[in-house]
């Protein structure tokens, strides 16, 4: 049995303020947008390229996630690119606050810039250059 990881629900405290964000700020396609049960609206939205989404709610209790993390607790999800100067001339040209490159180690992976979403949760992207050649996986 294969398992794959595809998709993080993310705490928020705006369902159309995160989609806005996350749509037109960092560049995400929206797959969904509607009530997946009476009350319970999601917006399912996944990076170019990625095989995981990210799906934002302002309802997790509804969904059965408990504890429920207030919206601003997830820190630590990260992006990968093959070219962190590209992605991040296109960000800061879509209006994203995002920090200047840092490079913590001169081997790839070792580049990183960082953002925050509207309520606060925190997301690194990382410069990874050998996913031009080699992407991830690939979806057809």
């Amino acid at each position: 049995m294969e398992y794959t990881f595809e998709v993080v629900t993310i705490p928020v405290s705006d369902v159309d303020r995160a989609k806005e964000f996350y749509r037109d700020k960092v560049g995400f396609t929206v797959d969904f947008d509607g009530d997946v049960m009476p009350g319970v609206r999601v917006v399912q939205l996944t990076p170019p390229g990625s095989g995981c989404s990210v799906a934002v709610s302002d309802n997790l209790e509804g969904l059965n996630v408990t504890p429920v993390p207030a919206p601003g607790s997830y820190q630590g999800m990260q992006l990968c690119v093959a070219d962190i100067a590209q992605a991040h001339k296109e960000l800061k040209d879509r209006g994203l606050d995002v920090s200047e490159p840092v490079t913590y180690a001169e081997q790839d992976g070792g580049t990183f810039m960082y953002f925050r979403d509207p309520d606060g949760n925190g997301w690194g992207v990382q410069e990874y250059r050998v996913r031009a050649e080699q992407p991830l996986r690939s979806v057809i």
